[in-house]
């Protein structure tokens, strides 16, 4: 009989890893490969084959990939033409009045529109609110802008019209007449039925701007899978969704390897009886970090990546291009660590393969974290040598010695996430130091004391498969669909009718794939999330809630939650901006049953090498293999713990102990 596996991929920038899982959940394989650039179905091929299995051997294949992430983060998208309303072609130009830096004048006071205006066109139509025509769309008007589009040379369309979240047959009308010469075509009221014209547009851009990239992914993706192998993608809102249901959405991908590590280290967070914590996720190109409450992923409507709004249901991940492969260089006379990321190809300078800027990873080497006679992923070979020739300009730049530039692209990294953090925790009224930091990642574990240490964030968890977490998330993960819909019902004029209808048609969208793949009705879960705010309020808070709504009850936790959020609450009256639903199933899938490998006795340090941890000079670290420490033996700082895919550092003055289940432990104390 041929054997039935199921696996867990993740595609990062740098690298892929594997976790895989026989029916019975007792058996596993784990393997980290190089990400192959360009190339992310090679990638799952070399995942395949690290573990030893062939696609006749896999019955589900979960996949999440940080593709769309890495993408916006480091601007490579594909080139997109916009079809707006006439008179509203400068709204992705214009944007927002805030600025991303209220006192650096040196600086743009905002990100450069993501259309140049060469290829925003207009079109002579015209909705109001309600969506009522007020300039009907002709079809010499849709002629003229096929035309035009034509002559742009672009890869995908992306059509965004005033008002169609409210009335979407004139989007429907231009969509279907671009159909025929264009690919890949975005059409805004499938992305983002929502008010706020800018945030709608930017989000249908971004969509249309990633179909190239991933589409072409998915095809390949399906046809090696044939019919015997089912393939779930991981979706931004936590879960998992079918290839079908995501190929004319990959912005649901935005932060899919992303949000299957939060949904993990939710898991992790639930299993060891944590309140809330952060999941702090470093890899080679982004880092990325989420607020966790009683096991359960933030999820928010209102997210961005690398300043981009994307106005998506997702888990409320902060990511920010810091991770190993973060280049470093020289800046108006200051070193700057990112989003530019050596990625696979070449990779950081260390890995012999070409690269010779410096990046994170190099730092780390030449800190001595990082063991030039292990191999890095199994299959790296790091060489000390060339990190010291990439860091040797930038160290003569500031007149320091190689180490102290290493220390300080280091401090550069963490202070860069430290600002991530905070946008996690501070800016929505929660407290850091109530919180455990659940690390992981290529390199996460390597800077987690540090960095919780800057928060005063006590307790550290590194979890087991820590350097391939997404990849486990991707096994534990439900079937889930979000969207999130316009309403605009005021508190003074309720009509429960009328959302009740909206709620009922929004919820039998979703639930269609999840009642189309087998399951039943009164099997899948509901989530609802009202967006409230003050009327004249920008913003909304989201409150969590349950149908049928009474209006009673949301005044009261709308209000309860802006006072924990901003401080005060009013009696005014306020408005249901929009309405967010969730729907999800069990899979069925393997989720436990990994079995934690241990030592009997205590561990001995396998070597011992110096280490930076501060200017004053390195110190002799002991290095212990993860995999022989006993049980709750205690490790004190300093000390390097490593294990086949991953080294977790123990500044001085913190401790770190093992238990039964394979979590790494760590307290961070005071430095000594």
């Amino acid at each position: 009989m041929t054997e039935s596996w199921q696996i867990g991929i993740d595609i990062g920038g740098t690298f892929t890893d594997v976790v895989a899982v026989n029916p019975e959940g007792n058996l596993h394989r784990t393997a980290k490969v190089g990400s192959v650039a360009g190339e992310p179905v090679a990638s799952v091929d070399a995942a395949l084959a690290a573990v030893g299995l062939g696609w006749d051997q896999v019955s589900d294949l979960m996949h999440g990939t940080t593709m769309a992430t890495n993408a916006i983060v480091e601007g490579k998208l594909a080139r997109v033409a916009l079809i707006t309303t006439k008179g509203f072609r400068d709204t992705l130009a214009i944007g927002r009045q805030n600025r991303g830096d209220l006192y650096r004048l040196d600086l743009p006071p905002k990100l450069p529109a993501l259309v140049p205006e060469a290829l925003r066109l207009e079109v002579a139509e015209r909705l109001d609110s309600d969506g009522a025509v007020l300039v009907p769309l002709t079809k010499d008007a849709i002629a003229s802008a096929l035309e035009e589009v034509k002559h742009l040379g672009v890869e995908a369309v992306a059509v965004c019209l005033i008002h169609a979240y409210a009335n979407p047959a004139h989007e429907v009308a231009l969509g279907a007449a671009l159909a025929p010469d264009q690919t890949h075509v975005a059409l805004s009221h499938r992305m983002n039925p929502e008010v706020r014209e800018f945030e709608r547009s930017s989000a249908t851009v971004l969509n249309a701007a990633l179909m190239p990239l991933t589409s072409d992914h998915m095809d390949r993706l399906l046809a090696r899978a044939g019919n015997r192998t089912r393939i779930h993608l991981f979706h931004s809102a936590g879960g998992m969704a079918s290839a079908d249901a995501v190929k004319d959405r990959p912005l649901a991908l935005a932060l899919s390897g992303p949000a299957a590590g939060v949904a993990a280290a939710g898991r992790v967070a639930g299993e060891l009886g944590f309140d809330r914590a952060i999941s702090f996720d470093m890899g080679g190109t982004t880092t990325d970090v989420c607020l966790i409450v009683d096991g359960a992923a933030q999820i928010s409507g209102q997210r961005t990546i690398a300043g981009r709004p994307l106005r998506q249901p997702m888990v409320a991940v902060e990511s920010i291009g810091a991770g190993g492969g973060s280049i470093a260089r020289l800046d108006s006379g200051a070193i700057r660590v990112g989003p530019e990321s050596a990625g696979a190809e070449p990779g950081p300078a260390c890995y012999g393969a070409g690269g010779a800027e410096a990046t994170v990873t190099d730092a780390n080497l030449l800190l001595g974290y990082l063991d030039t006679g292990r191999l890095l992923g199994g299959a790296v070979r790091l060489d000390r040598s060339l990190s010291e020739a990439a860091l040797g300009p930038l160290a003569a730049a500031f007149g320091v010695g190689i180490a102290e530039a290493a220390l300080g692209i280091h401090r550069i990294a963490n202070a860069n996430m430290t600002r991530a953090l905070r946008r996690v925790t501070v800016e929505r009224g929660v407290d850091a130091r109530e919180c455990a930091l659940i690390a992981f990642g290529g390199a996460g574990p390597m800077h987690a004391v540090s960095l919780a240490r800057e928060f005063g964030i006590s307790r550290i968890v590194v979890p087991r498969f820590s350097s391939m977490f997404s990849a486990l998330g991707c096994l534990t993960a439900e079937l889930s669909y979000a969207q999130q819909q316009t309403v605009r019902m005021a508190s003074g004029s309720w009509e429960a009718p009328h959302l009740d209808a909206l709620r009922a048609d929004l919820l039998a969208r979703l639930s269609a794939p999840l009642l189309a793949a087998g399951h039943a009705e009164d099997g899948i879960e509901i989530e609802d999330v009202a967006a409230i705010r003050y009327a004249g309020q920008s913003y909304a808070v989201e409150v969590p809630c349950q149908a049928p709504y009474d209006p009673a009850r949301l005044d009261a936790d709308f209000k309860a939650l802006h006072q924990r959020l901003y401080g005060f609450t009013t009696d005014e009256p306020w408005e249901l901006e929009s309405l967010r639903l969730r729907v999800s199933a069990p899979t069925g899938r393997v989720a436990n049953g990994l079995p934690a490998a241990a030592g009997i006795e205590p561990a001995e340090p396998v070597s011992t090498a110096p280490c930076w941890f501060t200017a004053e000079g390195a110190v002799e670290t002991p290095r212990y293999d993860r995999d022989r420490l006993a049980t709750d033996q205690r490790i004190e700082g300093p000390a390097v713990i490593e294990d086949a895919w991953s080294t977790v550092v123990v500044n001085p003055g913190a401790t770190a102990w093992a238990d039964a289940r394979g979590n790494l432990h760590l307290e961070a104390g005071e430095p000594s």
